[in-house]
């Protein structure tokens, strides 16, 4: 399975706490189809909405190419439609509403087929002291990886 990534979203992966991850298609337009092949979008800000039903991808920066007409080109951080199965969309739904969790875009990535596809996840946001205690773990793992590196030469 090789894909090809687009744009990543790190910092969700450090404010929240994934708990499922779901593979949605993304609509797009010709021009920004280009813009993601040319790995110019940026998911950093990036977040999910229900929008009348439907889940849109909200604030994600999709640039524009220099080659694409400024008459028919999109805004850069037009919410975009995310497409799901309905069982999907009602999970979520469920879980964002009635739970209290939150719809984060992980990373954009083009699959096998050469689709655009949106990795998001259902996250929990986490506290102060959980980060603190991700980044403790995070050190002393590379603390003891770089020991047993050392000790090997």
């Amino acid at each position: 399975m090789a894909i090809n990534i687009v744009a990543q979203n790190k910092k969700a992966r450090h404010d929240y706490e994934i708990l499922e991850k779901f593979e949605a298609g993304l609509v797009l337009q010709g021009s920004e189809v280009k813009a993601l092949r040319a790995k110019r979008a940026n998911l950093s800000d990036a977040f999910c909405r229900f929008i009348q039903g439907e889940l849109h991808l909200m604030n994600a920066h999709i640039a524009h190419l220099e080659t694409t007409n400024k008459h028919y080109s999109r805004d850069t951080r037009t919410p975009r439609k995310l497409l799901l199965h309905k069982k999907q969309l009602e999970k979520l739904y469920v879980k964002v509403h009635k739970e209290g969790l939150t719809i984060v875009p992980l990373m954009i990535y083009f699959n096998e087929r050469n689709f655009a596809k949106v990795s998001i996840a259902i996250a929990k946001g986490k506290k102060l002291h959980d980060k603190r205690a991700d980044m403790k773990t995070k050190t002393l793992n590379r603390e003891a990886q770089q020991a047993i590196k050392e000790r090997n030469y």
